[in-house]
């Protein structure tokens, strides 16, 4: 399957993230059938793109002209099956869960064309293990979207073992047809890359919180304006070129003993978990919220999102910018 074959795309599951995925290929231009298993879910939907797209709007970042044709160029259907049938390119977004997506996979393949890309969004499970099932895995890959999937602009990539190399350099174009930053992964490993990241820089927060080393709101603040601004325009590794090949491996060899090292969860935060405080959805996590404003806070995130990818969108040096500054 070449990139210029890719006319219809099929998007299953609607729910945080599917939702986003069908926007943003629907803003390429792309014809998008979808489903998903809740009716809810399906009925919402239009009013939730809706509402992200008149976001763009009022961030410049499209036309308001641009609304109803994008809408009009999402199709919701009442069956998974009616979703996939024609599919070109098919990715799923349903419950991160392996054995539900194995018997997807399993089901899917029967329904599409032989040439069909079949895709999972899955943070979690590598596309060998969703695939299990299948009888011809080779056309089976990861594109792993992160939340907001309409906004943020990576997309991790990654094949496994049986996946063909036309494939994997099939799906990487079309997402950076969408405008995406799409990023190859070589390697099955589970979490992938960024997500590896994630967690470590998540391990040694909990314990410094966990220890009271600072207070939530200065641990937020403090990697917000640290970290958070400078990595928005470079890279880690460039950053520590920039920094200093030299210095880094001095505060390296004098700093990793010292960081968090175990594989449990925090007495604090495994406390949360007991107690069923999971986040905005109940009411309580390591903060606490009030359900009447947790859809502001939201919409104020995705502002503050949109604002700085219309700012690299505005400006491409972003893209390749180098990293400045010290290592402190």
């Amino acid at each position: 399957m070449q990139l210029e074959q890719i006319r219809r795309i099929a998007v299953i599951g609607l729910g945080r993230m599917g939702h986003g995925i069908a926007q943003s290929f629907a803003m390429a231009g792309f014809p998008v059938r979808a489903f998903d298993a809740n009716t809810e879910a399906r009925e919402s939907t239009p009013d939730r793109i809706r509402s992200n797209l008149n976001a763009f709007v009022a961030n410049d970042l499209i036309s308001g002209n641009d609304v109803e044709p994008i809408l009009n160029r999402i199709k919701i259907l009442e069956s998974e099956a009616d979703a996939a049938t024609d599919a070109d390119f098919i990715v799923e977004a349903i419950a991160e869960n392996r054995e539900i997506k194995q018997d997807f996979f399993a089901r899917i393949e029967d329904v599409v064309e032989k040439t069909t890309i079949i895709a999972s969004n899955s943070s979690t499970f590598t596309i060998s293990e969703s695939c299990a099932n299948m009888r011809d895995p080779r056309r089976a890959i990861v594109t792993h979207w992160f939340n907001p999937p309409h906004i943020v602009p990576t997309v991790e990539i990654v094949p496994g073992p049986e996946t063909t190399d036309q494939i994997t350099r099939t799906t990487i174009a079309l997402h950076r047809k969408l405008g995406k930053q799409a990023v190859r992964v070589n390697a099955e490993i589970p979490g992938f890359l960024v997500n590896r990241v994630q967690m470590a820089m998540i391990r040694e927060i909990w314990d410094l919180y966990e220890r009271g080393i600072a207070s939530r709101e200065d641990i937020d603040a403090a990697i917000q304006g640290s970290l958070g601004f400078r990595l928005a325009v470079s890279g880690p590794l460039a950053v520590c070129d920039f920094g200093g090949i030299d210095i880094w491996s001095t505060v390296y060899k004098r700093l990793v003993p010292e960081l968090r090292n175990d594989s449990s969860v925090p007495d604090s935060i495994q406390q949360l978990l007991n107690e069923g405080s999971l986040g905005p959805r109940s009411g309580r996590g390591i903060y606490e919220y009030d359900p009447a404003t947790v859809d502001e806070i939201s919409a104020k995130r995705d502002t503050a999102m949109l604002k700085l990818a219309k700012l690299v969108a505005d400006d491409s040096s972003f893209q390749d910018a180098p990293a400045t500054g010290s290592k402190g």
